[in-house]
């Protein structure tokens, strides 16, 4: 019987065209093509072979990047899109929360100071109560 591999996440598998390339590779390699063979063909006969292929697989490596670089089932540009919309665009929340143990905490500090200023529960000064008489308990019989 014949092995046929089956992904366990069918979500990243991706539908294939022509050359087991996707949609978006042969369209990126097509592009990279466009921009680098007429520059090579152009420019090897002015600066030389080698200099022309330089300038051919610089001019290439972008649209490759595109087609190939995958992070977290987002495409380069997707993140490229995020990074700079996250690096330049101001950092506003257009929804603040209020802290409710902040709020609750601040109106018990507050309700406390109240009431030990208008002389309600809580300690109360020393001048109201004088101390009286120490007692010796039960054992008044003791010997020191």
């Amino acid at each position: 019987m014949p092995y046929v591999p089956v992904p366990k996440d069918l979500t990243k598998v991706k539908t294939k065209l022509a050359f087991n390339l996707t949609k978006r590779q042969l369209i990126c390699f097509s592009l990279a093509a466009l921009a680098g063979l007429p520059v090579y063909f152009l420019t090897r006969g002015a600066v030389g072979n080698s200099a022309a292929v330089l300038m051919m697989i610089g001019l290439m490596m972008p649209f490759f990047f595109f087609a190939m670089y995958e992070r977290d089932g987002q495409p380069a540009e997707k993140l490229l899109k995020n990074r700079l919309r996250y690096k330049l665009w101001p950092k506003k929340r257009p929804y603040r929360t209020e802290n409710l143990y902040k709020s609750m905490s601040e109106k018990e500090v507050m309700r406390i100071a109240k009431n030990q200023t208008a002389g309600g529960p809580g300690k109360a000064p020393a001048e109201k109560h004088q101390a009286g008489p120490k007692s010796q308990g039960r054992c008044k019989n003791r010997r020191a």
